[in-house]
């Protein structure tokens, strides 16, 4: 699943910097991988990387971002015995919880689903036309190439 995360993040961030949108659909994807951010430094007992939820960072270094967080994402979890441990960690507000890590990880993929939604809208209320981004799109994609 963050295989396909990757890959939709990178269709529709292909898809700004071509038309070369700015403003709200560029926020919201900087937003969710912020949120990326926060969530793998949780997981690893980090702490929580300084900036904001909603950082305004350029459309440019999206795709690197997008890199470095599924690089990060797919070597943290290669180090993990069970994936039903608890992650203990503080919210954004300080506040305590734990959480299984398996429904971290589907919440980072449904929290980027939501959001490419989004980014989605904005861009064809743009008239910017964008890609199927439905995950059975990328399996039958997988399937061709083999």
């Amino acid at each position: 699943m963050l295989d396909y995360d990757r890959f939709a993040s990178h269709k529709i961030v292909d898809v700004i910097l071509s038309s070369g949108t700015t403003g709200k659909p560029v926020e919201v994807m900087a937003h969710m991988l912020a949120a990326q951010q926060i969530w793998i430094a949780r997981c690893k007992g980090l702490p929580t990387p300084g900036g904001q939820l909603w950082p305004e960072w350029a459309a440019e270094e999206l795709p690197a971002m997008i890199d470095k967080l599924h690089a990060e994402w797919i070597e943290y979890l290669n180090t993990v015995d069970d994936v039903n441990q608890i992650i203990t960690y503080k919210n954004l507000a300080g506040v305590d919880f734990s959480t299984v890590l398996q429904d971290i990880v589907a919440h980072v993929i449904n929290h980027g689903t939501h959001h490419r939604g989004q980014i989605g809208a904005l861009l064809k209320a743009e008239g910017v036309e964008i890609p199927g981004l439905d995950y059975i799109l990328y399996v039958r994609m997988l399937e061709n190439q083999l």
